[in-house]
Formats: C-alpha cells, sequence, structure tokens
C-alpha cells in the first residue's frame, strides 16, 4: 500500500507520532531502511501500518447476532462451489488408470 512520491507532496499536513528507542533499535532501523531506500520515517510508518493491519485481520472472535451465527455456519457447512472446469478435473481417469 505504498503511496508513490509525487502523491505524498499533494497529501495534506500528517500527524506527529514520538517515540523512544534505543540506540541498537536505531541504528537496526535506519540499517534496515536504507538497505530499502526509505527514510527512517517512511520504514517506520510502513512497517507500523503492516503490523496493525495484521493484528486487525487476525482476529479469532466474531461477534454475530443468532441469525447472523447461522447463516455463518450454514457458509461453512455447505460445499464449496467448484467451476466446471475444476468438476471435469477431478472427476476424470487419472494417465495410470487409462
Amino acid at each position: 500500500m505504498t503511496v508513490p512520491t509525487q502523491d505524498r507532496k499533494h497529501r495534506p499536513a500528517r500527524e506527529t507520532i514520538n517515540l523512544r528507542a534505543s540506540r541498537e533499535d536505531k541504528v537496526l532501523i535506519d540499517h534496515a531502511a536504507a538497505l530499502l531506500g526509505k527514510s527512517r520515517t517512511e520504514f517506520m510508518l510502513e512497517s507500523a501500518r503492516h503490523a496493525a493491519e495484521d493484528a486487525l485481520l487476525d482476529r479469532r472472535l466474531f461477534l454475530l447476532g443468532r441469525a447472523q451465527y447461522e447463516d455463518f455456519v450454514a457458509r461453512l457447512d455447505a460445499p464449496p462451489d467448484a467451476p466446471e472446469a475444476l468438476r471435469r478435473l477431478m472427476t476424470a481417469p487419472t494417465p495410470w488408470d487409462r
């Protein structure tokens, strides 16, 4: 989800995020950012954004009402919709059975 450099120039002002890090962490982050051709800020924001997205997408708790839960379970229990080409492939005789 990287935004091209030219689009960054036209974005509104950003919020400031301050944090403290050990010297070793700063050196490590700077080294990794340099290897990727990014500034420390770009590297840290991208890394934090990915971590935040992963944390949000990795939720395992689904809070559903009764009707939603029943629909969810029905969809899980239903056979998958396979394309016709896949059905033919899976039912075709194997070369060694011919």
